[in-house]
This record gives C-alpha cells, structure tokens and sequence, in this order.
C-alpha cells in the first residue's frame, strides 16, 4: 500500500513563510508528476503547484512568484516552500502523486492523496 504523509503547516503572520513536506513510502517502483492542492472552506480543492519527474514545474496563478516546488527523487519527496503568505492562502492542503507501485506481488498504477495539513495565515 503506498501512503503519502505531510509535515509542515499550522498557524503563520501574513508576510511569513512555512515549507511542507510530503514523502511517498511503500512498495515503490517509480513516482511521477507529484503536487500539491490545497482547499479553502466552503471552496473547492485546486491545484497550487506541480512538478513532473525531469523537475518541470507549473503554479497557479495566485501563487506564482511566492511558493515553490521542489522534490528528491531519490527519496520520493515533494516540498513547498511559501514565502510572503496572505490571509487567502489559508487551507487545508494536499499532496498529491502519481505512483507505480507493487500491491500483492502486482504492479499497481494509481494517483494518491496525503491525509492534508492545515496552513493558517493570520493578518
């Protein structure tokens, strides 16, 4: 079974930075484009930032020039790093990949979510 666990978020002033961190473990034969989604209350779930297995990376707009995304391959992780965090960026957020993996001696393709963490940005 592969598991995708965060650490990083919590309570933070508007202007002030906090990184994440994801790290995909399990029986893992290749993880691909890895991200992170985040969701607002009473808003639905989008994409923040992505990035591909040859580090080609993608943001949202509302976040472009602030957050950036980086993994190690080498042990299946994915970071965000958030500098100058506003009141809008506060939500629970989510990392996100996709994994080819081994199930009961099975190779098992699947997209997987981490159980989220809640990043708070306080004005």
């Amino acid at each position: 079974q592969v598991q995708l666990v965060e650490s990083g978020g919590g309570l933070v002033q508007a202007g002030g930075s906090q990184r994440l961190s994801c790290v995909a473990s399990g029986v893992i034969l290749r993880v691909n484009d890895m991200g992170w989604y985040r969701q607002a209350p009473g808003k639905q779930r989008e994409l923040v930032a992505i990035i591909t297995t040859n580090l080609r990376t993608n943001y949202a707009d509302s976040v472009r020039g602030r957050f950036t995304i980086s993994r190690d391959n080498a042990r299946n992780t994915v970071s965000l790093q958030m500098d100058s965090l506003k009141p809008e960026d506060t939500a629970v957020y989510y990392c996100n990949a996709d994994v080819d993996g081994m199930i009961n001696w099975a190779r098992k393709s699947d997209n997987y979510w981490g159980q989220g963490t809640q990043v708070t940005v306080s004005s």
